[in-house]
């Protein structure tokens, strides 16, 4: 298969359970609402030593959001429920209470909850008040800037993580610009996040290492600097090779930013330096989702 003369390898992204949640963080201003949830996100690209991956999902209007004030929609993904459990109080007492005029909210009311409020509510001391509104508990929590409003807590549910695919292209600068592309496209889509820095990754790893404590090492056959001494996948023209991924709260969200992502990178095309798409996978033995790349594009 090709696409404006971009060949799609005949290969599969593999993808894996994960569990997710959403907040809304609101504050005085969309520029305070995005500092804390910039915050928040911070060192969240990868659950190999994040603890979880996360990143905005959206810009929310006044009308869209509980307090009627500029908000940001935020996912949150982690390997396990506890995992959740531990990174949700933990960033949004750090980076979400901490931001002068923000708010926190449940961005999913369903499934198992998780603490946020219910948490942070003793940092008030003793004189912090809770209300509940329509079955939602909140608590207001004083603080030096007025109050902290932080919703009890958040829904969570099943979702799936490592959807991805690979440009290779002749130049790490024809790679980015495409990639940016795909990037810009990909946040169209909702219930999606690409959580590395600037949703692209320049390092793609594989499983293991031939050091025992490294559960994830540098993935050679993608290398360009290593042809000619491991067994290369790269051909002489390719010059450069980045990965996009993505996680989603549902298999159909995945393959659809999967499906826009590689459409923009395609639509570069040769003459401007990309040579071809493919994905990581595992031979089907680290997770249950495979998403086919031709099946996707067809």
């Amino acid at each position: 298969m090709k696409i404006n003369g971009v060949y799609i390898d005949d290969t599969f992204a593999e993808a894996f359970p994960m569990k997710a949640t959403r907040i809304i963080i609101t504050a005085m201003n969309l520029k305070w609402a995005y500092r804390a949830a910039n915050a928040l996100r911070g060192f969240a690209s990868s659950v190999i030593a994040c603890g979880c991956e996360a990143d905005i999902e959206k810009e929310l209007s006044p009308s869209e959001t509980p307090d009627g004030r500029p908000g940001i929609s935020l996912l949150i993904f982690a390997m396990s429920m506890k995992d959740l459990e531990k990174q949700i109080p933990m960033r949004v007492g750090q980076s979400v209470m901490t931001t002068a005029t923000a708010a926190c909210y449940a961005g999913i009311r369903d499934g198992h909850q998780i603490p946020m409020g219910k948490s942070l509510r003793y940092f008030g001391d003793g004189y912090q008040i809770s209300k509940k509104i329509n079955s939602r508990r909140f608590w207001r929590i004083p603080v030096m800037h007025g109050e902290f409003i932080c919703e009890d807590t958040t829904g969570s549910t099943k979702a799936v993580g490592g959807g991805n695919f690979l440009v290779l292209a002749k130049t790490t600068r024809h790679a980015l610009s495409a990639c940016e592309k795909a990037v810009e496209e990909i946040q169209k889509v909702p219930g999606v996040i690409t959580a590395f820095p600037g949703g692209i990754v320049g390092s793609g790893s594989k499983v293991g290492s031939k050091y025992d404590f490294l559960p994830a090492s540098t993935n050679e056959a993608y290398c360009p600097t290593l042809k000619g001494q491991v067994d290369s996948e790269l051909t002489d023209e390719i010059g450069s090779v980045l990965e996009i991924v993505i996680d989603g709260l549902d298999e159909e969200s995945i393959n659809e930013a999967m499906r826009v992502g590689i459409k923009a990178v395609c639509s570069y095309g040769p003459k401007k330096g990309i040579c071809r798409i493919s994905a990581g996978n595992y031979g089907g033995d680290l997770g249950p989702y495979h998403f086919h790349l031709r099946k996707i594009m067809k």
